[in-house]
């Protein structure tokens, strides 16, 4: 056990390294090394209710020397963190950025009902006009999805301003307002500049009823919406087909005004990690503003803090796995400790067959019951019905049902299989006293704890995270920890308990010579169920331009950082198992770590 304790030393440090390395470059690059201010800022709106966003502001910014602003909103289940490639890019290019968090979601205050004003898009904007240093005759705003339609609702706010501050807009993924109340095509946004992000293969907008059918977003460009939008709002019917990433303008109202469509061939989130997408805003804000620093569209550096954020979510994972089979060798908790690395059992030819029939059984029902959980337990709802968070109680019922079959079938494995062939359950960790049962239960609350403060510590002194793309560890206040507790953490700790005893209770053999190919194995069966049906979705929106399951699209798209969590989880259980014999303290990390995870990324009710 020397041995195990020494590499687990090793992969400390590195670990460390790594959170250290990622929050410090991450850092260079969203403040362009130094020339542009990062804030963190709480204010308390007109309305009463205190929001949360990212300030950039660039060097040189001013009372004498105003600079023009973006507003940048993240979408529904999302937070501020989610706009990294527009708030980076627009604030090296000279613009001020305020990355805001909306109501009810990130450090926002949560209120009961997201729609109209309660969006908070106005709110920011009103805010930022107040700054010294902001030209307010060159604010704009952009928002993704239901950010999108924030700034909509933000449009018509500034249309009934007695003094408009909004210049130009720029809905990524989301419609335009297209119609009037009576159906006629209208232009809301009369002398501002504005353009839509419309992504080919949009799981939520693009499309429009046409009799009884719906077109798919392929053809988005073909659509009357559209050619309206590009012909400043009047009825398109008779008049040439106007063409995608091309700039039109017209006088409106003795302004020369401009619309564009950009049609990248992408899915709504990968809106979020696009290069193409991201030179759309910058090419966008450009035009309409002329961007203070002339930097080309095409060179972009976000994807350079992605990877550092990406090296601090790996850092996490492996001090997360160190840290507890380190704590195992203290005095207090030794009695976790196993004697020698757990080694795999023998498989036998039985025992082959019992292995490779659970993992397909259970991916196979994992898979067929997602759909029909998620539409049924009030997974997108517009309330506090049942509970304030509506993803993760979705996404733990599933993982709940999905534990329990596994206990089941792990159940039968032993009574039918491994009891008869002389396996115990003290031998492979099944078993465990009152006494060691509370110190696991403890020091895996000291390791997510401890864990985590390394996220904290990030935030406040770097203001960055550890994330890619949709999968992230935040920062969050007291009130997401309080909403975890009940219902969430307990279902997810059903499965993550679950998957860990299935892992390596059951699941630990020796299906090769190489020990990691077992490990390899059984991690790519828990990720099977999120696999398939996102490939049986999106391969059938690829090739025929609508989605297999339109009904059920939010929840389908859940399922992208699910397809990580899964395997990384299996393999972060049988790291520590190895060195405990103690099925339970990996599972209990995981369940913590993923609710926390669920929980502080996404939309909470009021």
């Amino acid at each position: 056990m020397d041995t195990v304790k020494k590499k687990a030393k090793v992969w400390l440090c590195i670990a460390i390294g790594l959170m250290l390395l990622s929050m410090v470059a991450a850092s260079i690059v969203q403040s362009s090394s130094g020339t542009v201010t990062v804030k963190d800022l709480r204010w308390e709106t007109t309305q009463g209710l205190q929001m949360s966003g990212l300030l950039f502001v660039p060097d040189g910014a001013s009372a004498d020397n105003k600079l023009p602003t973006i507003v940048t909103s993240h979408g529904m289940f999302n937070n501020r963190e989610m706009q990294d490639a527009n708030f980076v890019e627009l604030s090296r290019r000279g613009f001020v950025v305020l990355s805001m968090d909306m109501f009810s979601h990130g450090l926002s205050e949560n209120v009961p009902f997201i729609g109209g004003i309660l969006t908070g898009m106005y709110e920011a904007v009103k805010m930022v006009s107040t700054l010294p240093y902001v030209d307010t005759t060159r604010i704009g705003i952009t928002g993704h999805s239901l950010g999108g339609m924030s700034s909509n609702t933000a449009i018509s706010q500034d249309n009934a301003a007695e003094q408009p501050l909004i210049a130009a807009v720029y809905l990524n993924c989301a419609d335009a307002t297209y119609v009037d109340g009576e159906g006629n095509f209208t232009d809301v946004y009369g002398t501002r500049a504005a353009g839509i992000m419309a992504a080919q293969y949009d799981e939520f907008f693009m499309t429009q009823t046409i009799g009884d059918e719906e077109t798919s977003p392929t053809k988005y460009l073909e659509n009357s919406n559209a050619q309206s939008f590009l012909y400043f709002g009047t009825d398109p019917a008779g008049t040439e087909p106007r063409l995608k990433d091309t700039f039109y303008t017209q006088d409106v109202n003795g302004v020369n005004a401009l619309r564009i469509i950009n049609n990248p061939a992408i899915t709504h989130p990968w809106s979020h990690f696009s290069k193409r997408a991201t030179a759309a805003v910058i090419e966008f804000f450009d035009e309409a503003f002329t961007a203070p620093t002339a930097i080309d569209s095409g060179n972009q550096v976000w994807q350079w803090k992605e990877f550092w954020n990406l090296l601090g979510l790996i850092g996490f994972a492996m001090f997360a796995v160190n840290f507890a089979i380190l704590m195992v060798f203290t005095k207090f908790f030794s009695s976790l400790q196993a004697k020698e690395p757990v080694a795999p059992r023998a498989l036998t030819a039985t025992g082959a067959k019992w292995f490779w029939g659970s993992l397909v059984i259970a991916a196979v029902f994992g898979t067929l019951v997602y759909l029909p959980i998620m539409n049924n337990f009030n997974t997108f709802t517009m309330s506090a019905d049942p509970w304030p968070q509506s993803s993760p109680w979705g996404i733990s019922v599933w993982a709940a049902v999905t534990g329990v079959f596994a206990i089941i079938l792990m159940l039968l494995s032993y009574y039918l299989f491994g009891k008869k062939n002389g396996v115990s359950a003290s031998d492979i960790g099944v078993t465990i006293s009152v006494k060691n049962a509370l110190k696991t239960i403890l020091l895996a609350v000291i390791v997510v704890g401890v864990t985590y403060a390394w996220v904290f510590f990030a935030d406040y002194f770097f203001k960055t995270d550890f994330r890619i793309w949709v999968l992230a560890t935040k920062a969050f206040d007291s009130s997401k920890i309080f909403v975890s507790l009940f219902p969430y953490l307990p279902l997810f700790l059903i499965y993550y308990v679950a998957q860990s005893v299935a892992t390596n209770a059951f699941n630990y053999n020796t299906l090769s010579k190489r020990p990691w190919v077992n490990t390899a194995v059984v991690a790519a069966f828990s990720g099977v169920a999120p696999l398939v049906l996102l490939l049986i979705q999106y391969v059938t929106f690829f090739s025929t331009g609508f989605m297999a399951w339109p009904a059920s699209n939010m929840v389908i798209v859940w399922l992208f950082p699910i397809l990580v969590i899964l395997p990384a989880t299996t393999i972060m259980s049988r790291k520590i198992y190895k060195a405990t014999n103690n099925p339970y303290l990996p599972g209990l990390i995981n369940g913590i770590i993923i609710t926390l995870i669920a929980c502080s990324n996404t939309l909470t009710w009021g």
